[in-house]
């Protein structure tokens, strides 16, 4: 039986691990070079120690599998949830485009035409502006909410009033009632 802590056979642990780079202080590596060196190491990773190294939680990793975005290479006769360098890239992938703004499907979708022979790169770009677009819509919205609440807040100038005479509370109410007004 495998061990999930062991690196499975062919894989030594330690051998060829790279350097840490000598300029950085103790313990301060980044994540994401650690993620890069267990990459370029080749051992084998439980769900645990991939989730450590990657800063998320094993549910995350757990979600991600659900969501066939992440998969182990093999389990163990036990269960164990066995992750390589594949994995690695891919959370590391994941991760990436997650600060970009992308969704989970959107993630899914690149992940698919990543995997596709018929794919180039005009499909990503596409899904990158459409994107991109979608971010601007939503900065445009939220600035507008920001525009909005700041009236409000200049409008309240005497902090000492009591909430009946609130005009925020009554801009708000007012809008509302104009709202339900116009519906009908």
């Amino acid at each position: 039986m495998e061990s999930p802590n062991k690196p499975s056979q062919g894989h030594r642990a330690g051998v060829g691990k790279a350097p840490q780079n000598e300029n950085r202080a103790p313990g301060r590596r980044h994540q994401t070079d650690s993620l890069d060196e267990v990459a370029r190491d080749g051992t084998w990773l439980t769900i645990g120690k991939l989730a450590k190294l990657a800063e998320v939680s094993t549910d995350t990793l757990r979600f991600y599998e659900d969501e066939s975005l992440l998969m182990p290479a093999k389990k163990t006769e036990a269960g164990y949830r066995l992750y390589g360098d594949d994995a690695v890239r891919r959370l590391d992938f994941i991760k990436h485009a997650q600060h970009c703004g992308m969704t989970l499907l959107e993630i899914r979708q690149l992940l698919e035409l990543r995997a596709d022979d018929n794919s180039c790169c005009s499909d990503v770009r596409s899904l990158a502006i459409r994107k991109k677009l979608q971010l601007e819509h939503k900065i445009r919205t939220m600035q507008a909410m920001s525009q909005a609440l700041g009236e409000l807040i200049d409008v309240c100038t005497a902090e000492d009033h009591p909430l009946d005479d609130c005009p925020i509370l009554a801009a708000l109410e007012s809008s509302i009632a104009k709202q339900n007004h116009d519906s009908h």
